[in-house]
């Protein structure tokens, strides 16, 4: 194993030193070749370290002798899960649900009892099917039977059945962002009235006969005697006049982001426990259980997100993105007038702890062991009293929760998930950089370091392929010879090894 990890390190530095000098210009200033670029090799880092989580969890399930081919679509299901339980959406605080709109008679109906709403409350009804928004005021409230009916003061352009109203605030003064002021002074608006239920990050949208509608994120709150000021992310860009007034807008998540997270992986360790147990229990091919998952979980995610692209938008920018997308700066220069910075992605740290835990799990503990002695002869293993089914099932398990926070840490990094080609072939890339890394499709082989070592490998050779321009059809062919030379290097190797046992058995 440990030629094995040796030949692969050489390899990875041979095509590291190839490309810094094909890439040169002039080829031999091996500092200055677009290969060495700081920001070339901060992406080298990022997916490196995003395959090879995936191609650590695949590797325990190679050693015990069976196949995962489900991880590229539980990263697409995981990403896709992760930005449906981070979901935001923005409601009025007073939002009733219309239930019919009499325009002829200047009347709303709403369902429920419409606690918040009064007489000479300003309301605005939006989001009908047929009639027109509209700012009024109300005359006369009645409610009766679960339905409450309020007559404005302005006509509706028609009959409808569907909408929402919510009530309005007056504007009672606004500053405009003055960029020249020192510090900066931000957009600033006074509404009547105190509102101690509005937050930072709520929104709120601002209304003008004229100017039109203009949705704002609120950065802070300060409440007054009679009075609410807000601190705006943008000004308004027109000069302010009484006839502005607001609709806030509650921010709702769906989970907070710690739930989140253990949630997607939950479900995934639960789908690699399904994966066992079919395996184990139901005595099924690991490749039909997990070519079955690979179709069922990508399907899934389609389904889930009505086939649309999914992200997370700027509300998780300084919270949740730099999880994917940040890094650790180590070194920062100037050049030409702009500071310029390298870094450690932050990726590259979660595959360090996910790396020296599975090595020390698989080398050091008796689980390891078993996990070993399981793919190298599953009737041997269990004639010596290992539960062979429980070893099999936290193999599996282990490859869909790294699956899981690889595809985490995916879509935080690309920022949207598109759920008909997120994720695909990533299987592939796990499963070349296992082979290529040491582990051994007949199982009982593996080590972590040369996984992760094979990951490198796999992406300096797609980086080869952009930066040498070579045709991108070609991507998948080179994919396809790394697997077929890693399988012959191993084939090779163990027939070598097995004339040598032969021949000291002899002798």
């Amino acid at each position: 194993m440990k030629a094995k990890v040796l030949g692969i390190l050489a390899l990875l530095l041979v095509l590291c030193l190839f490309m810094a000098i094909t890439s040169s210009d002039p080829w031999y200033k091996l500092t200055s070749g677009t290969f060495l670029q700081p920001n070339n090799v901060e992406n080298l880092l990022r997916r490196t370290s995003l395959y090879g989580i995936l191609g650590i969890g695949v590797a325990f399930v190679i050693i015990t002798g069976g196949i995962d081919l489900s991880v590229g679509s539980i990263v697409c299901l995981s990403g896709c899960l992760l930005a449906i339980f981070l979901d935001v959406s923005y409601q009025p605080f007073d939002n009733q649900t219309v239930l019919e709109i009499r325009a002829a008679k200047q009347q709303i109906v709403v369902q429920g009892d419409a606690p918040g709403f009064h007489e000479r409350d300003r309301i605005r009804y939006f989001g009908g099917r047929r009639a027109r928004p509209l700012v009024a005021t109300i005359s006369r409230i009645k409610r009766a039977d679960g339905v409450t009916l309020i007559e404005v003061d302005q006509p509706f352009t028609r009959d409808d059945d569907a909408g929402h109203v919510a009530k309005v605030i007056e504007v009672t003064s606004y500053e405009q962002r003055d960029e020249h002021a020192s510090p900066p002074r931000d957009a600033m608006v006074t509404l009547a009235g105190e509102h101690p239920s509005l937050a930072r990050r709520d929104q709120i949208v601002l209304l003008h006969p004229k100017s039109g509608l203009n949705q704002q994120v609120i950065r802070a709150v300060a409440v007054g005697q009679q009075v609410t000021r807000l601190t705006l992310d943008q000004d308004l860009g027109s000069n302010f006049s009484d006839a502005w007034v607001a609709v806030p807008l509650q921010r709702r998540q769906r989970m907070s982001i710690p739930l989140a997270l253990a949630t997607v992986l939950t479900i995934a360790l639960g789908l690699g426990l399904l994966h066992g147990l079919l395996v184990t229990r139901m005595k099924l091919q690991p490749f039909v259980v997990t070519l079955c998952g690979l179709l069922f979980y990508r399907g899934i995610s389609r389904w889930l997100v009505n086939d649309q692209p999914v992200g997370f938008g700027n509300e998780y920018v300084t919270t949740l993105s730099p999880l994917g997308r940040g890094k650790l700066v180590v070194w920062q220069w100037e050049d030409a007038g702009h500071v310029e910075t390298f870094g450690l992605p932050y990726p590259f740290f979660i595959l360090l702890i996910c790396a020296f835990v599975a090595g020390v799990f698989l080398n050091k503990t008796i689980w390891g062991r078993y996990l070993l002695a399981l793919g190298r002869n599953e009737e041997a293993a269990r004639y010596s009293g290992i539960n062979t089914g429980r070893i099999t099932l936290l193999a599996y398990i282990i490859s869909t929760v790294l699956a899981a926070t690889g595809g985490i840490l995916f879509a935080l990094d690309s920022n949207q998930v598109p759920p008909s080609s997120f994720g695909n072939f990533f299987e592939l890339y796990a499963i070349a950089a296992a082979v290529l890394g040491g582990c051994s499709l007949r199982g009982g082989e593996g080590a972590v370091i040369g996984v992760v070592i094979g990951t490198a490998v796999m992406q300096v050779l797609n980086n080869m392929i952009v930066l040498l321009r070579i045709s991108d059809e070609l991507e998948y062919a080179i994919i396809g010879i790394v697997i077929l030379l890693g399988v012959l290097a191993d084939e090779m190797i163990k027939r070598v090894a097995a004339k040598r046992r032969a021949k000291s058995l002899a002798n």
